[in-house]
């Protein structure tokens, strides 16, 4: 049951961070998808992007795991005792901005610009088009300056192992998928409906709440230290045959 549950967080984090996704990388979606020729090319184009995405975080999920594997058995027989609490942390971080605070490596956001760059000025000299751009702009998505992506990543490093890894990291790419395809075929009507502010506040609260409903599914599984009300319980009786 708590690897369901973590699964299912890690899905229901996506769905919450795809907010965060529209407002900051929804322009660029956006923008490879005026380059198609044809509505059928777009949707060709789109398909690509997210397929390339889910394949590249199911990547960096399984060397995440790959990672973390070793330490994780250093101190725990099975990691499966604190990825479900390791998953409420990380959806409560969402849920109060603090995902925010994770620093982004300079080196990588320069790295990233110049990439973005080069696969534009491609596609408008049709070196590449609509769809190779689309699906390279998809593999390079893990490496966006992005606060929640860096927290997924955290979480799959104490996944314990590859396939949960990428088990988690698929996960939480599938729930981000449905905003941003919507968003990539009525982007400007959603921009102009869902303020920032109101975007934020939906992840957040989306975030909060799918950490109270985990928190409340997994409280058994905190150790209880109960002590008997007896005092005498455990004092045994001596046998009749011994008594005087």
């Amino acid at each position: 049951m708590d690897a369901a549950l973590t699964v299912t967080g890690a899905l229901l984090a996506g769905c919450a961070t795809s907010f965060h996704c529209v407002g900051m990388c929804g322009p660029i979606i956006c923008g490879l998808g005026t380059f198609s020729r044809s509505e059928e090319e777009r949707l060709i184009a789109t398909t690509c992007y997210h397929g390339c995405r889910l394949l590249s975080y199911s990547l960096f999920g399984a060397l995440c795991g790959t990672i973390g594997h070793q330490p994780l058995r250093w101190f725990f027989d099975s990691p499966a005792v604190i990825l479900p609490w390791v998953m409420v942390v990380a959806l409560l971080m969402l849920a109060f901005g603090l995902e925010k605070k994770i620093p982004h490596p300079l080196v990588l956001s320069k790295w990233i610009a110049r990439a973005k760059f080069r696969i534009g000025h491609a596609n408008r000299t049709r070196k590449f088009g609509a769809i190779g751009s689309s699906s390279m702009m998809g593999l390079l998505t893990p490496f966006l300056p992005c606060g929640p992506l860096y927290l997924l990543f955290g979480v799959t490093l104490l996944s314990g192992s590859p396939l949960k890894g990428a088990e988690l990291a698929l996960a939480f790419g599938l729930g981000t998928v449905p905003l941003l395809w919507l968003a990539q075929h009525t982007f400007h009507k959603w921009r102009a409906r869902l303020t920032p502010m109101t975007m934020m506040r939906l992840q957040r609260s989306l975030a909060f709440l799918t950490a109270v409903v985990m928190a409340w599914r997994l409280h058994d599984t905190l150790p209880t230290f109960s002590q008997t009300s007896d005092p005498h319980q455990d004092i045994q009786e001596m046998p009749s045959c011994c008594h005087e």
